[in-house]
This record gives structure tokens, sequence and C-alpha cells, in this order.
């Protein structure tokens, strides 16, 4: 049995695509659907000066997780990257029918994993999933008039997105959510002017309203650990994280 690698750290980037298994998308459709995504990730991993190649990448049937390398600066991840990946997504959605069109949850994580002789393993990678797969941001990415909703864990808010001024981390605010029996903090969003998603954060116990021309969100999660399997994204350690949902141009 093989062993796996010594632990790297990487910036986690995960991406689900909203009711990609939808029964009225034909595979046409889903073909569409996943050459758009693969190109908008491309394409605003490049404007953030991330090389596409230079990335570990899974591709999930609807959706795909990337992991990237250290020497990539983190803040161009939550300042360049989630506008330029709403632009993409937008020009895509004007170009395509309703059911080529694509709505996304985006996750960012950063920490230690590990390669083995299947794919790569790491808690990071389990609370990423976690994160994306939390009712409330589905609900959010439901209620935005945009394509895009953007979660990050609570280490990558504190670590990059709170020193980030064009980031803009004020305007996050508390809500809470449930996952695998879990209660974790998450911030809620308000009513958005322009086709931005929600934003949520938490502080201090309190919520502020969020910005009305764009919203982000933030969560917190408690420190409960348990295992699972990073694919599911169901079962595993539930740390602490925020989500947060980012703007949509």
């Amino acid at each position: 049995m093989s062993q796996p690698t010594s632990a790297m750290h990487r910036s986690i980037l995960c991406v689900d695509v909203e009711n990609f298994s939808d029964r009225r998308r034909t595979d046409l459709d889903q073909t569409r659907v996943r050459g758009g995504l693969y190109q908008a990730l491309r394409g605003a991993l490049s404007e953030s000066h991330v090389r596409w190649d230079s990335c570990y990448r899974e591709d999930r049937g609807d959706g795909a997780l990337v992991l990237i390398p250290p020497e990539f600066p983190k803040r161009d991840l939550v300042t360049i990257f989630p506008r330029a990946l709403a632009a993409a997504l937008d020009r895509h959605n004007r170009t395509h029918a309703p059911l080529a069109r694509i709505k996304l949850r985006v996750a960012l994580h950063a920490g230690e994993v590990r390669h083995d002789a299947h794919g790569v393993i790491g808690r990071p990678i389990i609370l990423a999933f976690r994160l994306l797969d939390a009712e409330v941001v589905k609900s959010a990415l439901r209620r935005a008039p945009g394509a895009l909703v953007l979660v990050a864990s609570d280490w990558f808010f504190d670590e990059v997105v709170r020193h980030e001024p064009t980031a803009t981390p004020e305007e996050y605010r508390q809500v809470q959510i449930t996952a695998k029996e879990t209660t974790r903090r998450l911030p809620a969003s308000a009513p958005a002017a322009s086709r931005r998603g929600p934003r949520l954060r938490r502080q201090g116990g309190r919520t502020r309203p969020a910005d009305q021309t764009a919203r982000r969100a933030r969560a917190a999660t408690g420190g409960r650990r348990g295992r699972g399997d990073h694919r599911s994204g169901r079962r595993g350690e539930d740390g602490a994280g925020r989500a947060l949902g980012t703007p949509v141009e």
C-alpha cells in the first residue's frame, strides 16, 4: 500500500454548479455548462495571476477542486478572482439558453494536504467541501440575483480577507447553519441592488446589515471533529469556518 506524501500547504478552491443534475438539462446542456465552468475558472485564475497548469485539479462532474501552490498570493483570490469569475459567468450566461447557464457556489480555504495514489487527502479539503455544501450557502445562491456566492473558511477570513480593504470584510454579518448535526454560524444576506451575491459575516455575536449594492457572508463553525471523505463533503472535521458571499458583477 502506497503512503501519502508529506504535507504541503495549498490554497483550496472548490466549486459546485447549482442544479447541475436537473432532469431538464440534456447531455448537451451539461456539456456546455462544464465547458463554460472550466473556461471561467481558468480565465479568472489567470487574471488573478495564478497559472492553471501549476495547480492540482480534480473534476467532480458538477464542479471542481483546485489546489493552488503557495507562491500565488492568496489576496488575489479574494480581490481579483471573485469579480473576474463573476464577469466570466455573466458572459457565459448571456450567450446561452437557460438550461446551459451557470450559478455557482465557490469555497476558499487553505491548509496542509497530502497526495496519495488516488488523489489528495486532508482535513482542510474536508472543511472546504463542508462549507461549500452548507444549506445556508445554497439558499443564499438561490436568492441571489447574480451567478455566484463565495464561501471562505474562518482561517482564510482572519488571515487574508480582513487585511484587504478591497475584500470589504466589514460587510459581513452572522447567521446560523447546521451541518451534520453541528450548528455553525454563518452570515446572512441583505437584498442587493445589483447582480451581486450575498455576503455573510460573524462579529462578536452581533449582526450588521450588509451593503445594499453587494453582500458577503462569513461563517464561524464549531471545533468538533469527525471522520469523513472530502468527496462527499458531508462527513469530516467541523473546523472553524466563515462563509462569505462575493460580489457578482
